[in-house]
């Protein structure tokens, strides 16, 4: 009875120690379907459309166009944040298109409509996706300046595909706020505990405890905050694995932001509680100085920029870069690194 007791923990501590050593699950490319005939766009209404990439996989868009079907000067492709869709743009695209930028924003693998909800897909399957989104985007606006704007994990995500030795053909890289709290910025006890909990309950699902939700702000726009967390398309439980996707792209993001190599504007607010001072600053230094990045500083942002209270500051910022990259900014917002430096909490 006691040899059986303890060879059943004997197993029990062996099947332990093999599932804590499982590669933590991510979304593998799609299969296409018989007669597909590569990457397409496929129009809805109302803005509503689908992007259909080369594994066949079909990634849900909102686009904002000018009005009177003028054609637009500048065309802005969109990547939304963790948990969130491509609805996180529909402040920002109707104020561009306004001003003649058109904004295709669209939702990642795992997100949103988007295919495997829930499941974080890999960074060479999200690269590829908008590269092959970006090249559709120029097929149909030949002569629009083409711009990717990534926030938080979109930023990751951009990053991560324009720091590639294959980079999207877009001519500008926008970055709000982009994730960068990867693992070389976490602290030891951060990292054995994701490391674990994504080996030994990598599908199980977890929503933050209600004290950090009460504590930590994405914005200062509460109503925004409600909205988002009020929105069925908006994923509340994360699985563990997912979690453990992120950190591993903000990690990649954050050794490749220093290799992207189209002009780009880094945007980042003093109040951010999400990617805080501290690895901003690792991502910037270890970027160091590159010709064509540029950022911009705001005292009274937050994370969730492109949906703060002063949102159309940025927006502004956004319209006067893409038209001139050696122009002064209208918000006057100084560079973020000097800023993050002379911060005493930025270390």
């Amino acid at each position: 009875m006691i040899q059986r007791a303890t060879a059943a923990a004997l197993a029990a501590l062996l099947s332990l120690t093999l599932s804590a050593c499982a590669t933590p699950h991510l979304q593998a490319p799609q299969t296409p379907p018989a007669g597909f005939v590569g990457p397409h766009v496929e129009e809805g209404s109302l803005g509503r459309g689908v992007f259909v990439v080369r594994d066949g996989a079909r990634l849900p868009y909102l686009r904002w166009r000018p009005a009177e079907a003028r054609e637009p000067w500048a065309v802005v492709v969109a990547l939304h944040g963790f948990n969130d869709h491509y609805a996180s743009f529909r402040l920002a695209g109707p104020w561009w298109a306004e001003r003649g930028i058109e904004t295709w924003a669209y939702d990642q693998r795992g997100f949103g409509l988007a295919p495997g909800r829930g499941e974080f897909a890999p960074e060479t399957l999200t690269s590829q996706d908008l590269r092959d989104i970006v090249a559709m985007v120029r097929a149909r606006r030949p002569h629009a300046v083409i711009a990717v704007a990534g926030e938080s994990m979109g930023g990751s995500s951009t990053i991560s595909a324009f720091g590639s030795e294959t980079p999207p053909d877009a001519d500008r890289v926008i970055l709000l706020a982009p994730g960068v709290w990867g693992w070389s910025s976490q602290s030891p006890l951060n990292r054995a505990a994701l490391w674990t909990a994504a080996r030994l309950m990598g599908a199980k699902t977890v929503e933050p405890p209600a004290f950090a939700v009460r504590r930590i702000r994405a914005s200062d726009n509460t109503l925004e905050l409600i909205r988002n967390g009020r929105d069925p398309q908006s994923i509340l439980s994360t699985r563990f694995d997912a979690m453990y996707g992120l950190v591993d792209l903000m990690e990649t993001a954050t050794e490749r932001l220093g290799r992207v190599e189209k002009p780009t504007l880094l945007l980042y607010g003093a109040h951010d509680q999400i990617i805080t001072r501290g690895p901003m600053r690792h991502a910037l230094e270890q970027a160091g100085e590159r010709p064509g990045l540029r950022t911009a500083y705001y005292a009274d942002g937050w994370h969730i920029l492109n949906r703060d209270l002063q949102g159309e500051t940025v927006y502004r910022d956004v319209e006067a870069w893409l038209r001139d990259a050696a122009g002064p900014l209208p918000s006057g917002a100084p560079p973020v690194l000097p800023a993050l430096r002379a911060d005493p909490k930025a270390r």
